[in-house]
């Protein structure tokens, strides 16, 4: 009877147990769960302890409401040039409806997988190869924006969508590195001739203010080279007039002058000027001589001793001789061309 009679308070104790473990439950922060009586949605349940009634509330499984990412395989799309291509798409959604959830669909990772692989082929088909690689940011919009509107009755909201990877054929990858090398040697070229044609012009430019500048230092040195001559020259005809000079004076500076033409080692020809003649005729004059021969008054007065003695005889020239008073040999003029 003992024996008995402790079974039964055993069986009573594990029930005891086994109801109080189906009737508290704990929900976790960002967890939701349903709960159904006898079959039917009754309630939400929220994060902290829960009172169900056991053997008729039925918690079911509970619904992570944070935000999750699911990156799907890679998918072949066709583009509107006919060329398909591989894309790998990322897709950030959340719960925000447990019921919804749980009740409007039986799989919802499946679900949206299935619905990004469809928009994603309607969005990518209507655009080329080019377009589908530069214009992922319109391709993630137009996603998000399909995907959210039909995951919403769904209890789902669909934050973001990305595209990771669109992966053309490995011809096509071939053509696009051969353009695009192309494309970076074409402007390699017009870097290097723009770069030659900015040095020819800045070495142009260069030369050309390099000249202006010679020449402007040529003429500013030729103009205060003349008026350094000019000063002089007026210098020299102010002291000659201050000084009054007879024609006895200038006749001996014109004659003293005359050597000096002749100077240097490299002067073989000397062409004695026509104003020689004058020069001698007013120097004779100023010694006293006359034209004919005889002195008049001048150095050599009538009262002066040697006035009064008689000139001496002149020897006659010769007959084939040169005419008096003229230079022969190279001093004379050009060779084999003699001047007076």
């Amino acid at each position: 009877m003992d024996i008995a009679v402790a079974i039964v308070l055993l069986v009573l104790v594990a029930f005891v147990i086994i109801v109080l473990v189906r009737s508290v439950r704990i929900v976790p922060q960002a967890r939701a769960g349903v709960v159904e009586r006898l079959g039917k949605y009754q309630r939400t349940l929220n994060p902290g302890l829960t009172i169900l009634i056991p053997f008729v509330d039925r918690l079911l499984p509970l619904l992570d409401l944070r935000e999750q990412v699911v990156s799907f395989p890679p998918q072949p799309v066709i583009t509107e040039d006919n060329l398909v291509v591989s894309i790998d798409t990322v897709v950030y959604f959340q719960v925000t409806d447990a019921r919804a959830a749980t009740y409007e669909i039986a799989n919802y990772i499946q679900a949206v997988e299935q619905l990004t692989t469809t928009t994603l082929r309607n969005v990518v088909g209507g655009l080329n190869l080019e377009e589908a690689l530069t214009s992922r940011d319109q391709i993630n919009g137009q996603l998000r924006g399909v995907l959210d509107e039909a995951t919403g009755r769904w209890g789902i909201r669909v934050s973001r969508v990305e595209l990771k990877a669109i992966d053309p054929p490995h011809s096509i990858q071939d053509s696009m590195e051969k353009q695009m090398r192309a494309e970076r040697d074409r402007r390699a070229a017009i870097l290097t001739a723009e770069g030659t044609k900015q040095s020819a012009i800045l070495t142009a430019e260069g030369q050309r203010q390099s000249s202006i500048l010679k020449a402007e230092g040529d003429a500013k040195a030729a103009i205060l080279r003349a008026d350094g001559e000019a000063q002089a020259i007026q210098k020299v005809f102010d002291a000659i007039h201050k000084g009054n000079p007879d024609q006895k004076l200038l006749a001996y500076q014109y004659l003293q002058t005359l050597p000096k033409i002749a100077e240097g080692s490299a002067n073989k020809l000397w062409i004695i000027p026509s104003e020689v003649g004058e020069a001698l005729k007013g120097i004779g004059n100023a010694l006293g001589g006359s034209k004919d021969g005889q002195f008049n008054d001048g150095l050599f007065g009538p009262d002066s001793d040697a006035a009064a003695e008689p000139a001496p005889a002149r020897p006659a020239a010769p007959a084939a001789g040169p005419a008096a008073g003229a230079v022969t040999g190279p001093a004379a003029g050009f060779p084999g061309h003699p001047e007076a």
